[in-house]
């Protein structure tokens, strides 16, 4: 198993991604060959797993359903801004 990932791997991994859907047989194991470098698919799936999680992760503490206070200095929540 190879945990570390090149920025030519991940390129690879997005390139493969956009081939191969969820719908694609053996999908991973795909994803894995056109990766190369020694990923296995359990590798694949799992980095994608993790990058999922990280996007979801910052979409929710983007839209302040993250744990984070989205409110402003006042503490009422509105977003005005003063120039």
């Amino acid at each position: 198993m190879s945990s570390s990932w090149t920025v030519y791997q991940n390129r690879l991994f997005e390139q493969a991604l956009a081939i191969y859907d969820k719908d694609t047989p053996d999908r991973w194991q795909k994803v894995a060959r056109a990766v190369g470098g020694g990923k296995s698919a359990d590798d694949v799936k799992r980095h994608f797993d993790w990058l999922e999680r990280d996007v979801n992760h910052i979409v929710l503490e983007g839209s302040g359903g993250g744990g984070g206070s989205s409110s402003n200095s006042r503490g009422d929540g509105s977003s005005e801004q003063r120039g």
